[in-house]
């Protein structure tokens, strides 16, 4: 899918674009709250989403896939507000489908499908002409490393092949945002690792946003810049994004630069840990060093603090 997906950065480098402008909020949400009967699974949440790839974690009935069945219009919310790329939840919600693609938790196939004519299928539910459906189906399945058994019958898959057919359905259409459901479940170390990458590389093209729903905070780590932690139906913490940086020429002026701008840093040797502040971008980041002639060698997420917030959270 040449015009929507494009091969990213490698695990641990540094993109070379450099946004040129902010980003705008992903997702929206005043006092949102959600109601199943008597029983309220979302309470009042508020928050604003700006990340290129944001994460939602939780315990199990925390709300997670609760809030993205809201967002897709499947629910509807008891009270509040929520927006999705500033169209409303409520009353815009085909404008909502048409820019998202969404790759479910659990199996949504039609076994005795091939792979292409499912996938072909989903992105004319998504709105395209059939011949470019078919021609998208296609790229998306090469893309995603089913090629060869595109014109399998589904029912004949394993549960990684299922996983990466769900995600081509989820981009056939060349969405602006992708929600990933549980993207890595029951999946073996290598056919994670291959998830983890593809994910990876679609945040890093620029043209997707992500939104992740996952448990498992490794994931959250290796494609991550933002997370919401739920906990029964409640937001209980809200990280901006949290970095790491292996830096050659840093000093005392670059630091304080950095925490002028209101981000938390800890600095040790050649390593700068910090906390991004509300509006502060990583291209604000690389200004301050091209400016003080600092060299980025590495950027990577922190591993230990994601941990420690999510435990500090689940304690509160």
């Amino acid at each position: 899918m040449s015009t929507t997906i494009q091969p990213g950065v490698a695990n641990g480098e540094i993109a070379q674009r450099i946004p040129a402008a902010p980003l705008p909020p992903l997702i929206e949400l005043q006092d949102l709250s959600v109601r199943f009967g008597k029983r309220e699974i979302l309470h009042s949440l508020t928050t604003s989403l700006r990340g290129r790839s944001i994460a939602l974690l939780g315990p199990n009935g925390a709300g997670k896939s609760t809030l993205i069945n809201t967002l897709l219009g499947f629910y509807k919310s008891s009270a509040g507000s929520a927006r999705v790329f500033g169209y409303d939840v409520g009353s815009e919600i085909k404008k909502i489908r048409a820019v998202v693609g969404y790759m479910p938790e659990n199996d949504a196939f039609i076994s005795k499908m091939s792979a292409v004519s499912f996938v072909q299928m989903m992105g004319e539910l998504s709105g395209l002409p059939a011949d470019m459906a078919l021609e998208r189906a296609h790229e998306a399945l090469f893309y995603v490393g089913l090629a060869e058994a595109r014109y399998r019958q589904l029912g004949t898959y394993s549960l990684g092949m299922k996983q990466l057919a769900k995600l081509a359905q989820a981009i056939v259409h060349g969405p602006k945002v992708l929600i990933l459901d549980e993207p890595s479940n029951g999946l073996d170390p290598s056919a994670r690792q291959r998830m983890i990458r593809m994910i990876r590389d679609i945040r890093d093209g620029g043209e997707m946003r992500i939104v992740l729903c996952s448990h498992l905070l490794r994931d959250v780590e290796d494609t991550c810049d933002e997370v919401l932690i739920l906990k029964q139906g409640r937001i209980a913490h809200y990280n901006k994004r949290f970095l790491e940086l292996e830096t050659y020429g840093a000093n005392a002026d670059f630091t304080e630069a950095i925490e002028k701008l209101g981000c938390e840093c800890a600095v040790t040797a050649n390593r700068m840990k910090m906390i991004l502040a509300d509006g502060i971008e990583t291209r604000d980041i690389f200004r301050l060093a091209a400016e003080r002639q600092v060299r980025i060698r590495r950027m990577n997420f922190r591993r230990d603090t994601l941990e420690d917030i999510f435990l500090k959270a689940m304690e509160s």
